[in-house]
């Protein structure tokens, strides 16, 4: 089976969609697209019609490049109201050879969040802590191991139903499923993991367009977050309002002249530019990076004091994400407020070189491993009813196979 996923950004500045491909262990990217997103304020929806018709725009984007018919999907959620539990549960090896097996998996996992979803609430991820096999402890994978009895510690994280549901009915109303939905900060984290953050307690910032999240992460398992009300979109209207240009020129200065940290730019490197007012100025690269740091100074500092606020404990190992971070000098101006320890997020995956696809991406790998950790396999595309893809060929062999159905956690 090729296994291929769909999945979608909903951001309030614009809407990432990615299509990849798991071949040999590796995510392959088939297309993404990335379209401005209208409705969206703060990473909530406040008009279900204006996202409509940007999801329609991104989701036509994708089909046209693929050849191929959209009908479901992963979606990020916010975190805004999160909450983190611990939770543990137990189940009974009925199996005839005793073997753990996928199912069992399965109902350990359901077994660990039974009438625990308090009203209100909706689940957003199960993430297995260790099993437990007959008392042995800290097992990461009982499949195949023998036993009478698999018990779990997870953590069980859940949102305000709304947060879901909102985005759930807005993919329906245009005739998309949505059979899997994660925080975007779990899906960074996925992205950018590696084995000196999954053996420490780490950090996971992400400067959006309207707010910077801040999620904590104990050995790999989210453990807490918050959502601070100030991100890449202030850092325009600072350019709009000291240079008196309109957001639109603000924006194309920022991505394509200013640098992050003042000290690497040049006061002789000068662009014209017509101010609200019709009048031609103009703006040194140094003057427009001063604008540019001090903002982005206040954005780190306020989620570095964050990181104190969620926890007393030291933090090992920061990353740093979002469309922000891809700023020249970016990296210096990092080490200058968080040390050592911290690093600006990079993405090497062929197609997305750019840390606005890493929620998209980790979507897609968390969604990998769940199934993995489950022995389910599953694909998105129905390739009995749609044409091969164009251009990619990962594997003449294989073997194409529907799925039915879907899995859940709850």
């Amino acid at each position: 089976m090729r296994k291929v996923y769909t999945s979608v950004d909903l951001g309030s500045d614009s809407i990432k969609i990615m299509v990849g491909e798991f071949y040999n262990k590796k995510l392959n990217v088939l297309a993404v697209t990335q379209v401005k997103s209208r409705g969206i304020k703060r990473g909530l929806i406040v008009d279900a019609n204006e996202i409509v018709s940007s999801l329609r725009e991104a989701i036509s984007n994708i089909e046209k490049k693929l050849m191929i018919t959209i009908d479901k999907v992963i979606a990020s959620v916010p975190s805004y109201y999160s909450t983190y539990e611990i939770v543990n549960g137990e189940v009974d090896i009925t199996n005839l050879d005793s073997k753990v097996n996928g199912n069992d998996i399965i109902n350990v996992l359901k077994n660990a969040i039974k009438s625990k979803i308090k009203k209100g609430r909706e689940l957003v991820s199960i993430i297995p802590i260790y099993f437990v096999l007959d008392g042995r402890k800290n097992i990461k994978d009982p499949k195949n191991l023998i036993g009478k009895k698999l018990g779990v510690k997870a953590m069980m994280v859940t949102t305000p139903s709304k947060n879901v549901q909102s985005i759930i009915s807005i993919f329906n109303s245009i005739g998309i499923d949505v059979v899997e939905v994660n925080l975007g900060s779990i899906a960074d984290y996925t992205e950018f993991k590696n084995n000196t953050s999954n053996s420490s307690l780490s950090a996971v910032i992400n400067i959006g367009y309207d707010v910077t999240t801040v999620s904590l992460f104990n050995k790999g398992i989210i453990i807490n977050s918050e959502v601070i009300q100030i991100g890449g979109k202030n850092i325009d209207n600072d350019i709009s309002y000291v240079f008196n240009i309109d957001i639109k020129n603000s924006i194309k200065l920022k991505e394509n002249f200013a640098i992050a940290h003042k000290k690497f730019s040049r006061v002789n490197d000068v662009k014209e530019c017509l101010t609200i007012n019709k009048d031609l100025i103009n703006i040194t690269q140094y003057d427009i990076s001063k604008v540019v740091m001090s903002r982005l100074s206040e954005i780190l500092k306020l989620a570095k004091k964050q990181t104190y606020l969620l926890t007393n404990r030291e933090i090992s190992y920061i990353i740093i994400t979002g469309g922000s971070s891809e700023l020249p000098g970016m990296s210096y101006l990092v080490e200058e407020i968080f040390g050592e320890n911290a690093r600006i997020g990079n993405i090497d995956t062929i197609g997305i070189r750019s840390n606005v696809y890493s929620t998209v991406s980790g979507l897609i790998r968390c969604f990998e491993n769940k199934l993995n950790l489950r022995d389910k396999e599953y694909t998105m595309i129905d390739f009995d009813n749609e044409m091969q893809i164009k251009n990619i060929d990962l594997n003449d062999s294989s073997v194409l196979s529907k799925v039915f159905g879907y899995f859940f956690d709850n």
